[in-house]
């Protein structure tokens, strides 16, 4: 058996930089801004690595989830506003110390900022105002968004730098309806708080889906995540995915007809098989969901599925009509073969497999 483990994640920037491009070419003309979400290690690549090249092709807004997060960019170099998403009051002095932007999603997190503030003598802090509008993740709801803005307005503590919500099922054309009504509430809630607040902060409401189907919500910046990475759930709109991942084959062994093959043994061989073994598993963001041949791989241009469990460590493949050796290429996912179709075939999402991908035990390549 090969005495390592060879797997590696690819990250290709010039991908990433056709889609910035691609995706910039769907705003309307009155949007001016486009934010990029490099939250969860820029959707399991390089954070860093992925802010940097964006700055650089001038992206108006980065998008992070938690304070520690922004902090990191803050730290490689990167001057582009942040925004937090879900900041916490744990995160409020690195929020301030780092120059990093918070979103006011509840009165718990809006009043420890505005003691904070007011305690360091703060003005005009640079914050958001989350909205919800169907979603019911965070965010205030037509009932207490009012009394939001006018704890806001009565401080001197806080600039709004925008107001944004966020669709529910924008890529799903079912759920139409709902959206326009998402829409229909964010313009009613969006207006009454310019009104109070007497500016006009940037709006903005659309994800990577968002922006495609609904060019009449795109206001004065769009967000866009997935779209940057390749994918767009939408067939018409030709993204190029920025992720590949690879491994090796570690082992090749035979298996006779009828003898059962990993844990548990939830699989059985219907015949005399040959089976690889691939160095990745759960512990490295392969879950279980893709053992049994709900997932598969590609060897040498040959589909390969995954059989009985995943391992913590790895994946058995079937390999009996493939010709291979060991030590041969694998190819998780790529731009031809995509995390998107793997996922599908397990009945999951390429969010949930590229931005579990493991730091710690999967090797970075960028690819310039």
């Amino acid at each position: 058996m090969i005495d390592a483990q060879q797997s590696v994640l690819e990250i290709n920037l010039n991908s990433l930089e056709k889609n910035y491009y691609q995706i910039k070419s769907f705003l309307s003309k009155s949007t001016i801004k486009l934010m990029a979400v490099v939250k969860a290690n820029g959707y399991g690549g390089d954070s860093v690595i992925i802010a940097k090249r964006l700055e650089k092709l001038g992206i108006d807004y980065f998008a992070v989830a938690y304070a520690c997060e922004g902090v990191e960019l803050r730290n490689a170099g990167i001057k582009t506003p942040i925004l937090v998403l879900i900041p916490q009051a744990v995160s409020i002095q690195k929020i301030v110390k780092y120059n990093l932007e918070p979103s006011l999603y509840s009165f718990t997190i809006l009043e420890r900022f505005l003691t904070f503030f007011k305690e360091k003598k703060l003005t005009q802090y640079p914050a958001h105002i989350k909205l919800n509008t169907g979603l019911n993740r965070v965010g205030f709801n037509s009932e207490n968004y009012l009394e939001a803005t006018s704890r806001v307005v009565n401080t001197k503590t806080i600039s709004v730098k925008s107001i944004y919500s966020h669709l529910a099922a924008s890529e799903d054309a079912n759920e139409l309806a709902f959206s326009k009504k998402q829409i229909e509430l964010f313009n009613s809630m969006s207006s009454k708080i310019i009104s109070i607040l007497g500016y006009k902060p940037i709006l903005h409401l659309c994800n990577t889906s968002g922006l495609i189907n609904f060019p009449e919500a795109h206001y004065d910046m769009v967000r866009s995540g997935i779209g940057l990475y390749g994918f767009s759930g939408n067939e018409k709109v030709k993204l190029s995915p920025v992720h590949r991942l690879k491994s090796i084959i570690s082992q090749i062994h035979r298996v006779k007809k009828n003898e059962s093959i990993g844990y548990n043994r939830s699989y059985f061989a219907s015949k005399n098989e040959r089976i690889a073994i691939i160095p990745i598993g759960h512990a490295d963001g392969l879950t279980r969901v893709f053992g049994n041949k709900k997932g598969f791989v590609f060897i040498n241009g040959e589909k390969a599925f995954i059989v009985g469990n995943v391992c913590m460590d790895v994946i058995m493949v079937d390999v009996t009509s493939i010709e291979c050796n060991e030590g041969d290429q694998v190819i998780i996912f790529d731009e031809i073969h995509t995390a998107e179709q793997l996922c599908n075939s397990a009945g999951t999402i390429s969010y949930e497999l590229i931005s579990s991908i493991s730091i710690n035990r999967i090797s970075r390549l960028i690819v310039k």
